[in-house]
């Protein structure tokens, strides 16, 4: 049985200048790909709301909208999240180099364009990009809601799935994406320990639970389903055998928060939350606080 034959790559090219249009589509068409135009930031971004490219080769000095504004806003399309972007410009000076990195992206070609070179560096960055892809879908198809982020609580990458709950609880939107970072950027200069879980204070709550440190710049991190605090209590009450406020005490020390943050919440001192941990501790075997919100995250994980 023949194999289907391959689809050819997608390449939106985002320049102003229909000279240098001209002779990257006459190159990428010679090598097989599928070539979409944009001459300005706006157009680029009307064409990705209804199509994502494989690759972007995108000018960085453009009239109105430069070409690192368009690549942000780009970037903050959830369907382009994958898609790399390479600029291009006559400048080749460290500031703009930089510029087109801290704003996404992957890779800079100085004009005059040298066609091997360029189609060269393109199919390596769409070979990682496709790799990449194919990597997240199969974590999501096998249910795996994963994500990363750096020390600064900044998104690198996020299973399909994954972003998609964030997006839809509006963790990605510009105003609430601050608020989330900041929480992140909170918890992991906390150093949680695998298994550790926290609760966004978004509209619609999501469960987070730490993972693992990667490497000193990411952090792994997975989406839970969210029970509602009253199933969590109930569950930690009938496990420990513990009263329901005890329980109500061991579920906010198992989402990371002090004793100041837990009498605020359920309306106590910190003197009489500490007094119920005493009981916590003795009902649940343990020496502290720690051992007891470990002990709560296996439940309510197994759960």
């Amino acid at each position: 049985m023949p194999l289907p034959k391959k689809r050819p790559e997608t390449v939106l090219v985002v320049d102003d200048s229909l000279d240098s249009i001209r002779m990257i589509n006459d190159v990428l068409e010679q090598a097989g790909m599928t070539v979409l135009v944009a001459l300005e930031g706006s157009q680029a971004l009307n064409i990705t709301r209804n199509i994502s490219p494989d690759l972007i080769l995108l000018d960085a000095v453009m009239p109105g909208m430069d070409g690192f504004e368009v690549c942000r806003q780009l970037k903050a399309n959830p369907a382009l999240a994958d898609c790399p972007i390479i600029f291009m410009t006559g400048l080749s000076d460290t500031e703009h180099v930089v510029m087109g990195l801290n704003a996404g992206g992957v890779d800079y070609i100085t004009k005059p364009i040298n066609p091997d070179e360029l189609v060269a560096r393109m199919r390596v960055h769409m070979a990682n990009a496709h790799m990449a892809r194919s990597t997240r879908v199969a974590l999501d198809q096998a249910g795996q809601l994963l994500f990363a982020v750096d020390d600064a609580g900044q998104l690198l990458w996020a299973t399909p799935q994954a972003r998609q709950k964030m997006h839809a609880c509006g963790l990605l939107s510009e105003a609430a994406g601050t608020d989330f970072c900041q929480a992140l950027r909170t918890w992991i200069a906390h150093e949680p320990a695998p298994g550790h879980l926290l609760t966004t204070d978004s509209e619609r709550p999501l469960t987070l639970e730490f993972l693992a440190n990667i490497s000193t710049q990411e952090y792994l991190l997975r989406l839970k389903a969210n029970a509602s605090p009253s199933e969590a209590t109930e569950r930690l009450r009938e496990h420990f055998a513990v009263t329901g406020r005890e329980a109500d005490v061991l579920l906010w020390i198992a989402n990371g928060k002090t004793n100041r943050e837990i009498g605020q919440i359920l309306e106590m001192s910190p003197r009489t939350v500490n007094k119920h941990l005493e009981q916590i501790f003795k009902k649940l075997g343990v020496e502290n606080r720690t051992a007891a919100a470990a002990a709560a995250i296996r439940c309510l994980t197994r759960a």
